[in-house]
């Protein structure tokens, strides 16, 4: 079963996408699953994980209430407040959600590159053990060493870097980023996602061998058992199609075996998100 890690959901409204500025306006409009169900077909991918872009409960509802409907969504990264005194009951709450299977925070945008090492962050992190939720991690490479002290506290909880950790490919920024990539990689449950990279390049100039030298740090530090294809849809779409994302990654594992290219397009998300029973 081949899964696309990293998608996202929503209807277009100015007030509560703000953050899709003039420079995004391939991006002011409605994306739904309908729409990503012709690209998932037409690039042999059966199933997505779709990620929470707004700070807000009431959006992770309305994620799982597509996920209810469309059966090709097979899991939903959503939000809750984990620096609240309450999280503990709001966990509870979702819990009863089969297709919920973790939560992220958009850390990226937090003025305190220390954020996830902040005493309420830390507690709530702690609550999702019970539940086994997992914990997508968003952040700048200047985050890297906080994310790297939040995965020390947690050893068993699992954690995944989307994007990379966002390197600053188009400025062909690295050393700092893939020291930080190797240290965070050493934890045995924390993975990584293969998704937006066009985005971090030039949105108009990149070429597929801006990302090899990224590419190949993650490998190495990860391995192809802890990587996972995703395409970021639809804020791809500011650098790239669908096919494109898709391709990138095909090409830079086409010389694998099957089974780690297997791992990479859907074996590793179904394990990370709980996913097995259905790949």
């Amino acid at each position: 079963m081949r899964i696309d890690s990293h998608q996202h959901f929503w209807r277009y409204t100015p007030a509560m996408d703000s953050w899709i500025t003039d420079q995004m306006s391939v991006l002011r409009r409605d994306f739904l699953p309908d729409e990503l169900e012709t690209e998932l077909r037409g690039n042999g991918v059966d199933a997505s994980i779709a990620v929470q872009v707004d700070q807000s409960e009431t959006e992770t509802l309305s994620l799982l209430d597509l996920a209810k409907r469309y059966r090709n969504v097979a899991g939903v990264v959503g939000w809750v407040d984990l620096a609240a005194r309450n999280v503990a009951e709001r966990l509870k709450f979702f819990s009863q959600f089969e297709k919920l299977r973790g939560f992220r925070h958009i850390v990226q945008a937090e003025p305190d590159d220390r954020f996830m090492l902040r005493s309420d962050f830390v507690h709530g992190i702690a609550e999702m053990r019970a539940f086994d939720f997992t914990y997508d991690i968003l952040i700048y490479p200047k985050q890297l060493p906080a994310a790297i002290g939040l995965i020390e506290k947690f050893p068993e909880q699992r954690f995944v870097i989307d994007h990379i950790a966002k390197p600053a490919i188009k400025t062909h920024q690295i050393g700092v980023w893939a020291d930080h990539i190797r240290t965070i990689a050493k934890g045995s449950t924390v993975m990584c996602k293969l998704s937006g990279l066009v985005t971090e390049a030039d949105w108009n100039n990149w070429r597929a061998a801006d990302f090899r030298p990224y590419l190949d740090v993650v490998f190495e530090a990860f391995g192809t058992e802890r990587l996972m294809f995703g395409s970021d849809w639809p804020v791809c779409l500011l650098a790239g199609t669908y096919n494109d994302v898709t391709q990138l990654t095909e090409d830079y594992v086409r010389d694998l075996p099957g089974r780690e290219r297997d791992n990479i397009f859907g074996l590793n998300a179904a394990r990370f998100y709980g996913l097995a029973s259905s790949a």
